[in-house]
């Protein structure tokens, strides 16, 4: 049996009975660190060109990130390279602090230094594996040989960085796999740490704790997160960042628990490119964060154009339903959500706080169209297809003619086997209900009320039809019937003055039932009468073309 559960085991969960992060919430944005150019890079068959990492690079800096690792200059060249390129271009805006990664060896510490020499602000990133299984079956060393190759790491970065007094550093130190490494461990080594770079002295130090792989449930690595928080020495002086992998799918909502539990700063990419099934989303996190009503610090108004660089420089393409990015994110198909949209955006007025049924923040926020939001297929309803119409096309249907076209949408939808777009809806509706029959087509009409009544005189396809009595309608129909010899009774009737979009001024929808077969027609025109005239000539001419085809 290949596919066997019981080769693993369980996680233990801290036993923290007194955890405070639950009551917590997120009212402001942690500092943002993006690991595009380093984290996401690596994880790339085919890592970016010089020309797209700089891409990449002002792209960051765009959307307002104001510390980017820029890659592992001690570890390969290009990145080398490219650090140099930056730092000599003079490409690094003044607000904007770069961040480099190293492990914890005398020569790859070195090199580091040299990559970022001359920059005005810099994060020198050491990090050496602390977990369980690195210990026992990577480097067969025991927890103090381990806290030492930390210890001799943070004197290391702090000599060199005494050689370059030019440059304002920081110092970021990362127990690596911190998620598999006992958490009073881990406290342990940082403390040991951060005794070397003292903090409290003024040196700017940031703690990591990275869910190298993740391994437990968001609520786990909070508590893990909380423990450090309360256990670190020097906890006052110091930042707390996080850096999740979403091995379980749960990067984004880890990073958020462990913001309640005091982190102060989260590493991501955007749209969650990174090894294996990636890091913590940058893009999720933030606009959960402005979902919620809170400033995210970052701006990703035109989303359109950051989906289209990071496809470009990282070659993968983005899910339909990647959250708040893939092009399906806000669209409905569902008849029940479209109505309910719909029914929301009309009463909505500009200033209201945003509470749209099943759109958790306004797409515009994010540079996309209503347009895109409902899009019918078979799945979709009467309210979706009255949607389309009222919102492309400024005609707004009564309830039973949604209905009624709705159903005549669906079946094409079912016979097409796909998506229905806003010109066929269109053209179907014109078909089928502003469609003139031959012959019926109003030329000429006199009204005038009198004490008698109204009377009507219409003239349509050379034909002239007369008639009394005490409506408009009931005129004409009387007139019609009498000429035409067929029993016309009105079963819904309604007009709207219609806005803009068209050449009409006002829309007339009929129903009638004539010698017990029902048919529906619609008309635009310049004034609600002749529009009425025109649906019922029409709903008429639809009954006659009906017995021509019976006989």
């Amino acid at each position: 049996m290949s596919f066997d559960h019981r080769k693993y085991r369980r996680f233990e969960v801290p036993n923290k009975p007194d955890r405070q992060w639950p009551n917590n919430r997120i009212d402001r944005a942690p500092r943002w660190c993006a690991v595009d150019l380093r984290d996401g890079n690596q994880a790339l068959v085919k890592p970016m060109s010089p020309a797209q990492k700089q891409r990449m690079f002002d792209l960051l800096v765009k959307v307002g990130c104001k510390e980017i690792e820029i890659g592992f200059p001690s570890a390969s060249q290009p990145d080398f390279d490219f650090c140099r390129k930056l730092i000599e271009e003079k490409r690094i805006p003044d607000d904007v602090t770069i961040q480099v990664l190293t492990q914890a060896r005398p020569e790859l510490i070195e090199r580091s230094f040299e990559a970022l020499k001359g920059a005005r602000r810099a994060i020198v990133h050491v990090y050496n594996s602390t977990s369980v299984v690195q210990r026992e079956q990577v480097f067969a060393m025991d927890k103090e040989g381990i806290k030492q190759i930390a210890i001799t790491g943070a004197r290391l970065v702090k000599e060199e960085a005494a050689k370059y007094p030019d440059t304002e550093w920081v110092f970021q130190y990362s127990p690596e796999s911190f998620t598999g490494t006992e958490t009073d461990y881990a406290i342990e080594v940082i403390d040991a740490v951060n005794a070397v770079w003292q903090p409290k002295n003024g040196q700017e130090v940031i703690i990591n704790l990275p869910a190298t792989v993740e391994m437990s449930s968001p609520n786990v690595f909070a508590d893990q997160v909380e423990r450090v928080c309360e256990g670190v020495q020097q906890r006052e002086h110091i930042t707390i960042c996080l850096h999740t992998h979403n091995d379980r799918g749960c990067a984004v909502a880890a990073a958020e628990l462990g913001v309640m539990a005091g982190a102060d700063r989260i590493e991501g990419t955007l749209m969650g490119n990174g090894e294996r099934t990636g890091n913590m989303d940058l893009i999720t996190m933030a606009m959960n964060l402005y979902s919620q009503g809170v400033d995210p610090e970052l701006n990703f108004e035109n989303m359109a154009e950051i989906r289209e660089v990071v496809e470009s420089c990282t070659d993968i393409a983005t899910h339909p339903r990647h959250p708040y990015v893939g092009e399906l994110v806000f669209t409905a198909f569902s008849g029940s959500h479209q109505d309910a949209i719909r029914k929301c955006l009309v009463r909505r007025q500009d200033g209201d706080i945003w509470n749209v049924a099943y759109l958790p923040i306004d797409p515009h926020d994010l540079g996309r169209r209503y347009e895109e939001v409902v899009r019918i297929n078979s799945q979709s309803g009467k309210g979706g297809v009255a949607h389309v119409l009222e919102r492309d096309y400024n005609i707004d249907l009564p309830r039973w003619l949604q209905q009624e076209f709705s159903r005549l949408v669906q079946k094409a939808a079912e016979d097409q086997g796909g998506e229905i777009d806003s010109l066929t809806i269109r053209r179907l509706f014109d078909e089928h209900y502003l469609a003139v029959p031959e012959g019926w087509q109003l030329e000429n009409y006199d009204l005038h009320r009198g004490d008698s009544g109204v009377s009507a005189r219409v003239v349509a396809g050379g034909r002239e039809f007369s008639g009394v009595a005490q409506g408009v309608l009931e005129a004409v129909v009387q007139a019609v019937s009498a000429q035409s010899g067929a029993a016309i009774e009105i079963g819904e009737y309604n007009e709207f003055a219609v806005e803009g979009g068209t050449h009409a001024s006002a829309l007339a929808c009929i129903r009638a039932d004539i010698d017990g077969r029902s048919f529906s027609a619609a008309s635009l025109g310049e004034d609600t009468s002749s529009a009425m005239l025109q649906a019922l000539l029409s709903v008429v001419g639809q009954f006659e073309q009906a017995a021509r085809q019976a006989a």
